[in-house]
């Protein structure tokens, strides 16, 4: 049976490397982690828990646009989502080549579907397009 999520891999135009660490561990706060010797240079891996057993890896390709998949990133408290929104958003607002080029602003509705459903929560592209949602 499936026990956890092992990683998600998102696309990101060739070459884009350094924007991913820019913005997954600088603004994400992610930590980054070797990949395998044969494939440096061409994939970004971030661990999202400790113990590296939770992973974002990040590989060349592209993107839709306007694509709803998206993973859902889990945060500890609702103080912590504000933080992590205000960067987020900081980022978006002083641009850059690693800067999201969406980002829901703190303190206004959020560009999900809304609902008693849903809870807190926020969504962004990264600078490659990749929809992120961030929740409690």
């Amino acid at each position: 049976m499936i026990t956890a999520l092992a990683h998600v891999n998102l696309l990101v135009p060739q070459g884009t490397l350094d924007q991913a660490h820019e913005f997954y561990a600088d603004t994400l706060g992610l930590t980054s982690t070797p990949v395998p010797v044969l494939q440096r240079g061409t994939l970004a891996w971030f661990n999202i828990t400790p113990d590296g057993s939770q992973q974002i890896h990040i590989a060349f390709g592209s993107n839709e646009p306007t694509a709803q998949r998206h993973p859902c990133f889990r945060v500890e408290s609702p103080e912590k989502l504000h933080q992590l929104q205000q960067r987020v958003w900081e980022h978006h607002l002083r641009g850059g080549s690693s800067a999201p080029l969406m980002a829901d602003k703190p303190g206004v509705q959020n560009s999900g579907f809304q609902g008693v459903e849903y809870p807190t929560r926020f969504f962004a592209r990264d600078y490659a397009g990749n929809r992120l949602e961030f929740t409690l």
